[in-house]
């Protein structure tokens, strides 16, 4: 077996890259493996912790496309995602094999909705379930995440007793996510601050949030995490997954990065890499990042009104303190139209 050690510092959160995952699931994301082998070397690069290749067991596909990632790239800890069952298990393994750094990520749903009518179980099945598949991937693996399903639908003291469980079971991260992207930032602030208590007895048990968009909050609910104990974010780049899409890489860690005098946390990724990275994803899917995105849009720093442009002339790091980054350099263009005639001439 393979493991990936526990980070020793407390105030790193490591990254953990969904792009070829939940991104790529999305429709109008897909990718061939040859453009995942791709992406995975440009996620490399970044300085990203954990790239979830695939879903081995969904399809013969996914499961070459594990396979190739994992054999044809160096560096981060790869994963796969699993049901949790033993056959899935298997099969993710059986795809990893190649891999130095391997985990595996088992979900299973816990909310009272899934439960009736995904699963057809009660909430002692599915605790057992949990437990049963955790203890059978410790044997083949000795990095193990587990996923609450719809945790933040799910009863408070039901998702503690689960997250104590697999804890006790050999689960290494323990990750929270908000499946239907349903949470607001106090919510889930008040959630990991509670299942952080629970799991106090097992200090190398790592807390991961896992936010998706649909609400307009996945960044600012993966920060609320972070603040509450979390120390690994899910991601993908330019933000992209189901439905309305997942935490994006770029916002969450230059946001811990900014601030981190609120935080007081960082990340291994190397921000000026940031631009290149989103790039080519989008050109990799052929899907166009929006003008006004935030941290990778090309009118992420643009000014075009003159009061904004003035400041820009002679102290733009003091003024906007992104600017400060050497990551933004070459994306901060000055527009020229109507709006600021006497400050263009000024420039000029």
């Amino acid at each position: 077996m393979h493991s990936v050690t526990p980070p020793r510092d407390k105030k790193r959160v490591l990254v953990f890259d969904t792009t070829l995952r939940d991104g790529e699931q999305a429709p109008g994301f897909s990718m061939s493996p040859e453009d995942k082998v791709t992406m995975a070397k440009a996620l490399c690069e970044l300085g990203v912790d954990v790239i979830e290749a695939g879903f081995a067991a969904a399809s013969p596909g996914d499961a070459e496309a594990v396979r190739r990632v994992a054999g044809e790239v160096e560096g981060p800890v790869f994963c796969s995602l699993s049901r949790a069952s033993e056959e899935d298990i298997r099969t993710a393994y059986g795809a990893l094999q190649s891999a130095p750094k391997r985990r595996i990520h088992i979900f299973l749903s816990t909310s009272p909705i899934h439960r009736a009518a995904k699963l057809n179980m009660s909430a002692k099945e599915v605790l057992d379930c949990a437990v049963r598949s955790v203890t059978f991937a410790r044997t083949l693996f000795d990095d193990v995440e587990f996923s609450a399903e719809d945790a933040i639908r799910t009863e408070r003291e039901f998702l503690g007793d689960v997250m104590e469980a697999v804890a006790e079971a050999g689960a290494t991260t323990l990750n929270i996510p908000d499946t239907v992207g349903y949470s607001t930032p106090q919510e889930i602030g008040e959630i990991f601050a509670e299942v952080a208590r629970r799991v106090e007895r097992f200090p190398d048990a790592v807390i991961s949030a896992h936010c998706h968009n649909d609400l307009g909050m996945a960044v600012a609910n993966t920060l609320s995490a972070v603040a509450n104990g979390a120390r690994q974010v899910e991601v993908a780049v330019n933000g992209i997954g189901e439905r309305a899409g997942n935490c994006a890489l770029e916002e969450v860690v230059m946001a811990l990065k900014t601030r981190s005098d609120l935080f007081g946390v960082h990340t291994g990724v190397d921000t000026t890499k940031l631009v290149q990275t989103s790039r080519l994803l989008s050109a990799l899917t052929r899907s166009p990042v929006v003008r006004n995105k935030a941290i990778v849009g090309i009118n992420a720093f643009a000014h075009e009104a003159g009061i904004h442009q003035q400041p820009m002339r002679s102290c733009a790091p003091k003024m906007w303190a992104l600017l400060a980054h050497d990551w933004c350099s070459a994306n901060t263009p000055v527009a020229t139209p109507s709006h600021s005639v006497r400050n263009l001439w000024a420039i000029v």
